[in-house]
């Protein structure tokens, strides 16, 4: 399964890798992207949502609406 999220307070590349490294090591995370410009952040596999949002928030940023 791809989700699309929205995800507050990146700004730069290494925003990016912080939050892609923080996903990959949820359980069920295949692979994770994110993109600071648009905010966007692409995950596949079926990691539970309250995991992602967890790892996003103890990353330091901002877990929003889905995009």
């Amino acid at each position: 399964m791809t989700r699309n999220l929205h995800v507050g307070d990146m700004s730069c590349g290494g925003c990016e890798t912080a939050v892609v490294d923080a996903l990959r090591d949820v359980d069920g995370v295949e692979r994770a992207e994110a993109d600071h410009e648009t905010g966007r952040v692409t995950i596949e596999g079926g990691a539970d949502d309250a995991d992602v949002r967890a790892a996003v928030e103890e990353a330091g940023y901002t877990f929003e609406e889905s995009a």
